[in-house]
């Protein structure tokens, strides 16, 4: 009896080994699959939350607020299929707001939190020739050429948007085509590392591109396309490796039927350095995205961004802004103060606290004032 016993148990034991080792290299094979199904799969996403308190000058006396905000909520999926073929698809979560144009019916979706697509492209990339370095083509819903190279100078898009879009003269993203190439190799490594790897051009880089014209949350209102284009210099990458030189410009027509004149001609310095941040911008142009006017405007920006510890920084702005060069006492000018703690990879997940006020010379309309703390989620 008991021999049969231990014939039994050693059976069993031999069944469980076998059965174990067949389930582990099952285990195993279903892991490995799952590998290779995510290999070239990318995921990001991108959040601005905050609390604002203040005051719009749009009227004598101005409107107060006092509210907490969903500014941008991004969510990226991206696939690089082969070494020279990747999709992108963004989700910008958004709130719904009434049409501007008092001609437009309202919505019954007014304040409602939605998504929409941003992005949506295939990026097609290029071998390196001649002088240029890392060539890629960006074909759907893309980036437009001038802000994707301004918010990896001035990290504080949580803050509110750049000094043009804030004075809505054009987005940033667009329906078209987009070519974009570093100049003459890149940066060495203790540079990317320690200052930027955004763009990181030993030269330069460049961006240009034909689009609908009408931004990537309106749409096409007339045949025309609009050229756009910007050249970066880094003209003593040895010496001064963190000084870039910009030129960024619009040729085009507004987004109207009446095919309004759209034209922006911008000129950009800014030095970056481990320890801070310098920029400074003029403007001189005609019309706007929207097709609104065709105004000949005007204006400057400067930023700072002091680093005196990879935790915290200190920020300011300065904007001036004439939307109509024939019309005197229309300007706005507008400041910006503001502190932040980067809590986790400086510049991707922060804290930011900012004082932003306009000083509007228009007679009869009082100055916005604001207050804002702002939580950024970068992954």
């Amino acid at each position: 009896m008991k021999m049969v016993l231990r014939i039994l148990i050693f059976c069993l034991c031999i069944f469980m080994f076998i059965t174990g080792r067949v389930a582990a290299e099952t285990i195993d094979e279903d892991i490995a699959g799952i590998i290779k199904a995510l290999k070239g799969w990318k995921f990001g996403y991108l959040w601005y939350l905050s609390y604002q308190n203040g005051e719009l000058g749009n009227t004598t006396g101005g409107d107060g607020y006092n509210q907490f905000v969903i500014k941008r909520g991004y969510l990226t999926v991206q696939k690089d299929f082969t070494s020279w073929f990747t999709g992108r698809i963004t989700l910008d979560v958004t709130t719904v707001k009434d049409p501007e144009d008092p001609e437009d019916a309202p919505n019954n979706l007014d304040g409602s939190i939605t998504a929409r697509i941003k992005y949506i492209y295939g990026q097609f990339n290029l071998p390196d020739f001649a002088f240029f370095t890392k060539p890629f083509v960006e074909f759907g819903v893309v980036h437009m050429p001038w802000l994707d190279y301004e918010e990896h100078v001035n990290f504080y898009r949580c803050q509110d948007t750049m000094f043009l879009e804030r004075n809505e003269t054009f987005n940033s993203a667009d329906i078209g085509i987009t070519f974009v190439s570093l100049f003459g190799g890149e940066m060495n490594k203790e540079y990317q590392d320690k200052v930027s790897h955004y763009y990181p051009g030993r030269y330069g880089s460049m961006s240009l591109g034909v689009y609908n014209g009408g931004g990537y949350h309106a749409s096409e209102k007339n045949e025309n396309k609009v050229v756009e284009g910007r050249l970066t210099l880094r003209p003593l990458p040895d010496i001064a490796p963190g000084l870039q030189l910009s030129y960024f410009g619009i040729f085009g027509k507004g987004n109207k039927e009446t095919d309004p004149d759209w034209r922006v001609n911008l000129g950009y310095a800014s030095f970056e350095h481990k320890y801070f941040v310098l920029t400074g911008q003029y403007y001189d142009g005609k019309g706007n995205q929207k097709g609104v006017d065709e105004n000949d405007k005007d204006g400057y920006s400067f930023f700072a961004e002091l680093k005196p510890h990879k935790k915290f920084s200190i920020i300011g702005r300065y904007d001036y802004f004439d939307p109509n060069d024939n019309v005197k006492e229309d300007e706005n000018r507008r400041y910006i103060v503001g502190v932040a703690y980067h809590f986790y990879k400086q510049h991707k997940n922060m804290i930011v606290l900012d004082y932003d006020t306009v000083d509007y010379r228009q007679p009869g309309k009082s100055d916005d004032k604001r207050i804002q703390l702002t939580l950024q989620v970068a992954y």
